[in-house]
């Protein structure tokens, strides 16, 4: 390096004049290897030690071996850390770009281990809550179990206490602000439960049609698994043909825009583990949770229509499709719970029917009876029941029973209405929403039992009538 300088300098010195100059080197006296420059003066003819040329020569040569030093120390300095003559911003080891690389991929990949864990904990807190909710709810049962105990000691009901109950006043049309005050809580009087107890339950002797006077606690089948199993429909088929049988269950989980799967089950116990036999995808999808499975067909209503169609479940394919005249859809009649429950579907011991309102019937729910084969409407009913009113409905011989609410633990079914008599009574009834959100519910008259989806659970409910 000291060389490179050197010729340069010497370089900058030729520049200054046209005669040659010569370098010469050697050791001096000490060992080192010295270099010297000869240059002619181009304005001095003698170097006069008067003049102050040698001194001034001196301290410049003095200059430049320092400055010469200096250069060679940072030469140094630089080259214990890369390269000879490296600079500052020069291109980066390939290797060290590499090992940045890899650090940089392991902190994104901790990142995302990250966002998964925190995304964990969160469902895990939501289950704690929900756990919450269901011991807090058994402990309430068990309460009320304890508390609905006779005391010892304490005598029997006399014989006038068994007399058949007063019949229950003509309930007349009501606001809707007025109807739901009413269903938020009632009471079954104590003769109607001892008329049920001398009834006993139903079996085959108690299986023709009756006034719906019982309905027992919730018995849970199944839970759904993914968010799309908050709200469904699951369903037997009262009247099966070959080759299913009453074993047979269905499923349709209700949550999505394209709601095409009707999930097909050979017994109970498979619903209970969530395996399916078979999934069957429909051609067109279905809206809310309103269908119904009779006499080997799915009855459900096309998604944004106020159609009802019928799905062969041999053949599947859709066999008839009929629209119900100005039957609200899509939101214009629901259930108070929503869901787009314009139309629902029942099934009892008379036949197939469809529930829905109308502008015409100012939401008031409207009945017809259906062919099962055509879908042609047979007879209509219009009830006085506000639709938006109540939470559900279904039927039994005949009879629209209502829900007071969706929500509320302790609701009651609070209304019928008759279609032979064409006449609305008040009710009270206790019913049971144990996991507080009741989105479907339907009768199934070969079981003589209610079939329920609240909130993920696939629950049923034994019911009791009274006799004809």
């Amino acid at each position: 390096m000291l060389g490179a300088w050197l010729l340069l300098w010497g370089s900058v010195a030729l520049g200054g004049r046209a005669d040659t100059a010569f370098l010469r080197r050697a050791h001096d006296s000490s060992g080192h290897c010295t270099y010297s420059f000869t240059v002619a003066s181009p304005v001095e003819a003698a170097c006069p030690e008067a003049a102050g040329g040698v001194p001034e020569l001196r301290a410049e040569l003095a200059a430049l071996a320092a400055r010469l030093s200096r250069l060679e120390s940072r030469e140094r300095a630089v080259g214990g850390s890369g390269p000879r003559g490296a600079e500052p911003g020069a291109a980066r080891d390939p290797q060290q770009v590499a090992a940045a690389s890899r650090l940089e991929a392991a902190y994104g990949e901790l990142l995302r281990a990250k966002s998964r864990l925190e995304e964990e904990k969160g469902r895990l807190e939501r289950e704690k809550e929900e756990l919450g909710r269901r011991l807090e709810s058994s402990a309430q049962e068990i309460t009320r179990l304890r508390a609905a105990r006779c005391p010892p000691g304490r005598e029997g009901p006399g014989r006038d206490t068994l007399r058949a109950p007063a019949k229950a006043p003509r309930w007349e049309p009501q606001p809707l602000s007025y109807q739901e005050l009413q269903s938020e809580r009632t009471e079954v009087p104590v003769s109607r439960l001892l008329e049920e107890t001398a009834l006993g339950r139903p079996g085959k002797e108690d299986s023709g049609c009756g006034q719906l006077v019982w309905v027992g606690e919730p018995v849970v089948f199944g839970r759904a698994d993914s968010i799309a199993g908050k709200y469904g429909v699951w369903m037997k088929d009262p009247e099966p043909v070959p080759p299913f049988t009453r074993d047979n269950t269905w499923r349709v989980d209700t949550v999505g825009t394209e709601v095409r799967q009707l999930f097909q089950y050979e017994e109970a116990e498979q619903l209970a583990r969530g395996y399916p036999a078979k999934v069957h995808i429909l051609p067109r999808p279905l809206e809310s949770t309103g269908a119904v499975i009779y006499r080997g067909g799915l009855f459900f209503q096309p998604r944004q229509s106020r159609s009802v169609a019928r799905y062969d479940l041999r053949g599947e394919t859709i066999t008839a499709e009929r629209e119900i005249p100005g039957a609200g859809y899509h939101g214009q009649y629901p259930y108070s719970w929503g869901g787009y429950t314009d139309i629902d579907l029942a099934v009892d011991e008379t036949g197939l029917w469809v529930i829905y309102s109308t502008e015409k019937a100012r939401g008031a729910i409207v009945l017809s009876k259906l062919d099962p084969e055509t879908l042609e409407i047979r007879r209509t009913w219009e009830t006085n029941i506000r639709k938006r009113g109540v939470a559900n409905s279904f039927l039994i011989c005949g009879t629209l029973y209502t829900v007071s609410s969706y929500s509320a633990p302790n609701a009651t079914i609070n209304f019928a209405y008759d279609t032979a008599t064409g006449s609305s009574r008040a009710l009270s009834i206790p019913f049971e929403n144990r996991f507080r959100y009741l989105s479907m519910l339907d009768y199934n008259p070969a079981e003589r039992r209610l079939f329920a989806w609240d909130s993920f659970n696939m629950v049923t409910y034994p019911v009791r009538l009274s006799r004809a």
